[in-house]
């Protein structure tokens, strides 16, 4: 019983807030509130379209759907070839991931924890692919790509992607190495592991939050790539799901349902890879300001 006097006791005599400060907790809700449905509410407009026809659209653009249209996303799956389309994404998707963000840990590692002679330079010569635009570099990458071979295939999205993508992703693991404390480096080569085996063994597990923001990242770019597809791939059959989506468009142009069907098809799998690395990918964006 005095136990639970005491608690109780505590309990009345904690101090309340001050006015001024559940006020600015009040601003503060509210305009993360706002923010919130700046984000949500242009989503599930699309969403509430796509399942909607022409003439629901027409009565009531912003109300629910009164009929539940599923059928609208299996008719821009068949009839729009998405199907073809986001196979084709799928496979050039996967292949750039897996090389942007395994060579960008190897450089980044590198970069950062290894003492080299002219690294500061080595990471400066790659911090000048964040500075040209693809503007610039789209037609003599055309002829380089046909001189090569690679033009009208995977490989001529694959290969460029992967190189626009890759100066972004040295920086951002770079900058997460080189705030990991060099008394783990020290114990590990203590123990008998080589530099490969540090980066492998030890540093490599600590960065999973910044890789998974990196995969996230990545897979953003390479999914929505629209330009570098739409020159260098050249044939239907190849054509990923963006700029399957812009011909698509040009077709169903002025039936609204079946183009909103085709752009939730296209965001569906972005949504879902950052649901599967929300965590991680949080973690990865917030771990710089915690590291000492």
């Amino acid at each position: 019983m005095s136990n639970q006097a005491d608690a109780s006791y505590q309990f009345i005599r904690q101090p309340r807030r001050p006015m001024s400060y559940r006020i600015s907790r009040a601003i503060l809700y509210g305009v993360l509130i706002l923010f919130a449905l700046y984000v949500l509410v242009p989503f599930m407009w699309v969403i509430f379209t796509a399942l909607k026809s022409n003439f629901e659209i027409a009565q009531d653009p912003l109300g629910l759907p009164p009929n539940w249209r599923f059928e609208n996303i299996v008719t821009a799956w068949s009839v729009g070839k998405f199907g073809r389309y986001f196979v084709n994404s799928v496979i050039v998707t996967v292949p750039i991931v897996m090389l942007v963000v395994s060579l960008s840990c190897l450089a980044g590692y590198g970069l950062a924890r290894l003492k080299m002679p002219g690294r500061s330079l080595i990471f400066y010569f790659f911090l000048v692919g964040l500075m040209v635009p693809f503007t610039a570099i789209m037609i003599p990458l055309f002829y380089i790509l046909r001189d090569i071979g690679v033009l009208g295939t995977y490989w001529a999205m694959i290969l460029p992607q992967t190189a626009i993508s890759l100066p972004f992703g040295i920086f951002f693991m770079r900058a997460f190495f080189s705030g990991l404390p060099y008394d783990l480096t020290d114990a590990a080569k203590i123990d008998g592991c080589n530099d490969f085996g540090v980066f492998r063994r030890i540093m490599l597990p600590l960065a999973g939050p910044a890789v998974a923001a990196l995969v996230v990242f990545t897979f953003m770019g390479s999914w929505n790539a629209f330009l570098l597809p739409l020159i260098y791939l050249q044939s239907d059959k190849l054509r990923p799901i963006m700029t399957g989506m812009m011909f698509f468009t040009t077709r169903w142009g002025v039936d609204y349902s079946m183009s909103m069907a085709g752009t939730l098809i296209v965001m569906a799998p972005i949504m879902a890879v950052y649901l599967v690395f929300q965590r991680q990918f949080i973690q990865g964006l917030t771990a710089g300001a915690v590291q000492g």
